[in-house]
């Protein structure tokens, strides 16, 4: 099960929410958090620090950029106190680590050594970037990382219940095998939610489901509903039956995800709560 959780934080609203999750998450697996802040190289060596020098009139030299890259590591510092310091105030061990380079990239490398990835839906420039879809950071995490990705939304809800969104493909299998450890050392009710207007299909996928889920003895119960698949599963969320969401995501193709939009997609950046996501 998850016993080390990789935390990036970036000190916005957002990623102290996935503190939020990170912590209570922790509490109930007995597990270790670890708080990441990636000073961004693209900030120091790329064009949006040329640009700031140009509107201020300021020559780009190297002590200009030395000042610069000083005062996002004391940002990135204070940042990273607070992560363990709210850690620490609820008696959990915890770690912290500050890394430059591009962040997806440090991200993925820092996660090797972890069992579960929490990151926010968005981050601290999100109102630059209101065209991305899923966040460019996010979604290249959950392509490379190999290990699953909690993304977690802007308000914290404690997890009492949970549903998998499962269509028989090996990433669902993976995670309802996922959702099923998760209720079987929580003990929080697990929902299988099943979307499609085929009976046989239906029929198919609860007992492969099942089948899947004979050696877990587990609450759960299936659900089965008609309809476009991320329209009825938003609508379930909406309706607040569960507090968290699992979900296998097919993105081999990096453009197919970002410009055709993938169920899991969409489903990630409407959800109102955390999704977690196995490939």
């Amino acid at each position: 099960m998850f016993r080390e959780i990789l935390v990036p934080t970036d000190g916005s609203d957002y990623s102290k929410t996935a503190l939020e999750y990170g912590i209570y998450i922790a509490e109930r697996l007995d597990a270790r958090l670890t708080g990441l802040h990636v000073v961004d190289i693209k900030v120091l060596q790329g064009p949006v620090l040329n640009d700031i020098c140009s509107a201020a009139s300021l020559s780009p030299g190297p002590e200009f950029f030395s000042v610069v890259e000083k005062a996002l590591e004391a940002r990135a510092d204070s940042i990273l106190r607070e992560f363990r310091e709210r850690c620490e105030k609820q008696g959990l061990t915890s770690d912290v680590k500050r890394v430059t380079g591009i962040i997806d990239e440090e991200i993925v490398r820092e996660g090797q050594g972890a069992d579960l990835i929490l990151l926010a839906q968005r981050g601290e420039h999100y109102p630059l970037s209101r065209s991305v879809l899923l966040g460019s950071t996010a979604e290249a995490v959950v392509r490379k990382a190999g290990k699953p990705v909690l993304v977690t939304p802007a308000t914290f809800v404690e997890i009492e219940s949970m549903a998998v969104a499962f269509d028989g493909s090996p990433p669902a299998e993976r995670a309802l095998k996922i959702a099923a450890e998760l209720s079987d050392k929580t003990h929080w009710p697990l929902t299988i939610l099943i979307v499609t207007d085929q009976a046989k299909l239906s029929a198919d996928l609860s007992a492969k489901a099942e089948s899947t889920l004979e050696d877990y003895l587990i609450d759960r119960d299936t659900i089965v509903l008609g309809g476009k698949e991320e329209k009825e599963i938003l609508h379930f969320i909406d309706e607040g039956a569960v507090e968290l969401m699992l979900m296998g995501t097919h993105g081999h193709s990096r453009f197919k995800e970002l410009l055709l939009g993938s169920t899991t997609s969409h489903v990630v950046r409407k959800s109102r709560i955390p999704v977690l996501l196995t490939r």
